[in-house]
């Protein structure tokens, strides 16, 4: 986007933020630079009710800065050869196309309140816009307690590219899953399909659910998921097509290798 439309609309919306709050962002993140300010300042912001000004100029600046970054369709991702449902696709989920994309939610629910972590629950709540953390809220409220592991709840994607977030909680592993770690973290997968089965939705993207700070072995987590995606998929006769969205090497060698891909061209 333009860069000086872009500075203007973070000028503005930084302002907003912070007369709002009673506090500066300086507060929260020592930095100059307007963007990280604003991201600072969304990641803690509470789920209060936005003004038109702010949302307009929100939803303008995030749009914006996706469509800047690139969107991609699911038609990019590789399929495995031995399996065509199930692709493989490295990049930034909030650009993609898909019917849903899996957020790795926290019991909360309402995205994470570190500013500028580099989870993916907050690259999420950033580029949805404020008003993602706020139908979270309202669903968590209706609820009345934590969302427990292994389930799925499905919002509106609001900025990002997608139709639908699906937000799921992982189990927290911290390196040494247990068979209760595996059985939830399987039936994450089984609920998120589930829930975009619900919502006739004919393509997913998963993240590398609970691999981060959860602490999850990457490789087991990663045979889990295709194995469950799979048997899903046979056991629903389902239409549907499934992304497995990467974003480090790492990552992208572990599921090229249980995708069957370790042979195809990159």
């Amino acid at each position: 986007m333009d860069a000086n439309r872009k500075e203007e609309l973070l000028d503005r919306l930084v302002d907003i933020l912070e007369k709002e709050r009673g506090q500066r962002a300086s507060d929260f993140v020592l930095t100059d630079d307007p963007w990280l300010q604003f991201r600072a300042l969304v990641n803690v912001r509470p789920a209060w009710p936005a003004s038109l000004e702010f949302l307009v100029a929100q939803d303008e600046l995030l749009q914006g800065l996706i469509a800047e970054a690139g969107m991609h369709g699911v038609d990019e991702a590789t399929p495995s050869p031995d399996d065509s449902r199930l692709c493989l696709w490295r990049g930034d989920i909030t650009t993609l196309t898909a019917d849903a994309i899996v957020n790795a939610a926290n019991s909360q629910m309402q995205g994470c309140w570190a500013p500028l972590h580099i989870c993916i629950d907050n690259a999420i709540h950033t580029y949805a816009g404020v008003q993602l953390r706020a139908e979270c809220a309202r669903i968590m409220q209706a609820q009345g307690h934590d969302e427990p592991t292994g389930q799925a709840k499905v919002t509106a994607a609001y900025n990002l590219p997608a139709k639908r977030i699906i937000h799921t909680v992982g189990p927290i592993a911290n390196g040494f899953p247990t068979a209760r770690h595996r059985a939830e973290l399987a039936s994450c997968y089984h609920a998120c399909l589930d829930a975009a089965a619900a919502e006739g939705l004919q393509s997913i993207a998963f993240c590398c659910i609970s691999t981060g700070v959860f602490g999850f072995p990457q490789h087991e987590a990663a045979r889990i998921a295709v194995r469950n995606v799979r048997d899903w998929l046979d056991s629903h006769d389902a239409n549907m097509t499934v992304v497995f969205n990467v974003f480090t090497p790492k990552d992208e060698e572990i599921y090229r290798n249980a995708l069957s891909l370790e042979d195809a061209p990159r």
